[in-house]
């Protein structure tokens, strides 16, 4: 039986948990053992009580303070470098880091002559030094890396360890998705769900709602209610948010979000921000929802321009007015970029996504 021994840094209910939380529980449906060192209070919690897996878990938590921060990253380094020694005499281990952040089992696992396999999420050549620093650890520690689009890949010299395996949703959440183009045209609602990011386009949406009182405006922010009200007061945006917009604070669960809405925006600024991929457009158009997102990076790979939703920088706030309008002033239009949307997340297909994920990991046996 192949044992995998998981590190992810932060449990939450973003996308990289949600990918990783998918790919578990298709492995423990395939006979492995796995555990699970993660942080407490996110959507990995779901997997606790599942045959062959076991959740080793620290307190693990953000702080507006970068210092205070950086000290709390560094400690549970150090404790997960030692608590990785544990399985030094198992032979029939695989480490499998979800994300750059789980330095310090990567190292403990090379060290002991573990095979390291990364499970890359970010971008880091746009994120600063520490993450390019990261990065750079990543191609030395890894004996594979896999990444969720060519645009990510392309960042990378790690050569002939790199593979390109896009991510999927669950079955359990597509399942869920009842798409119907004409109730979602009907509901006029246009939808973001993002971090609570200057760089995610959160002022602009909100600029977006008041600039079109007409139609309804849902944003989800993954953050509190306290700091969602605290972002608010101190970037002064009381006066920009609209009537017709509603703002909610991180959910357990998006999915009800997806079907009472028309349209899905991703405004991530790509001056600032390159998104690696798109999970949220994912699930969008696995709701037969048409997406608009920017131009560059690994959620353009998700998006045909004209076909399934609109590539559109958020600083061309006019033209992605303008195709809101289009939208819902032509109704063929609109139905039939629902149904390319549809068609095109069909094509992330969790279950062949799964088997490439699988095969990379027996590849390092």
């Amino acid at each position: 039986m192949t044992h995998i021994v998981c590190f992810h840094l932060y449990n939450d209910f973003s996308g990289s948990p949600i990918v990783l939380r998918m790919v578990l529980d298709g492995l423990l449906q395939h006979g492995y053992q796995v555990d699970l060192v993660t942080s407490d209070g996110g959507v990995l919690d779901t997997l606790q009580g599942r045959e062959r897996f076991r959740k080793h878990s620290y307190t693990y938590r953000f702080s507006p303070n970068p210092i205070a921060t950086m000290l709390r990253y560094m400690a549970v380094q150090c404790y997960t470098f030692c608590l990785a020694l544990r399985w030094a005499f198992r032979k029939d281990v695989v480490f499998y880091v979800n994300t750059l952040l789980p330095v310090g089992p990567a190292l403990a696992g090379r060290l002991m002559g573990k095979r390291v396999v990364y499970h890359y999420h970010e971008n880091a050549h746009v994120k600063g030094v520490f993450y390019q620093s990261l990065a750079w650890m990543m191609q030395r520690l890894a004996h594979e890396i896999i990444c969720v689009s060519h645009y990510q890949a392309a960042s990378l010299a790690a050569g002939s360890k790199v593979r390109v395996v896009p991510n999927a949703l669950p079955e359990t959440f597509v399942d869920r998705m009842r798409p119907d183009a004409q109730k979602s045209y009907d509901n006029r609602n246009i939808l973001m769900i993002a971090s609570l990011k200057s760089y995610k386009g959160v002022r602009e949406f909100m600029e977006l709602s008041a600039r079109m009182p007409d139609y309804r405006f849902t944003l989800v922010l993954n953050d509190s209610q306290t700091n969602i009200n605290d972002y608010i007061k101190t970037h002064r945006l009381e006066g920009v948010i609209g009537r017709n917009l509603t703002v909610y604070p991180r959910q357990s669960d998006v999915a009800p979000f997806y079907t009472r809405a028309s349209v899905l925006l991703n405004l991530s600024d790509r001056t600032r921000v390159i998104e690696t991929f798109g999970m949220t457009v994912l699930e969008a158009m696995s709701a037969g929802l048409p997406v608009i997102v920017p131009t560059e990076g690994g959620v353009a790979e998700l998006v045909c321009d004209g076909e399934n939703g609109y590539r559109i920088d958020v600083g061309d706030m006019d033209r992605i007015e303008r195709r809101l309008k289009e939208m819902f002033l032509q109704k063929n239009l609109y139905i039939r970029l629902s149904e390319k949307a549809l068609q095109y997340a069909r094509k992330f297909d969790s279950t062949s996504i799964l088997r490439q994920i699988e095969c990379v990991l027996e590849e390092s046996l």
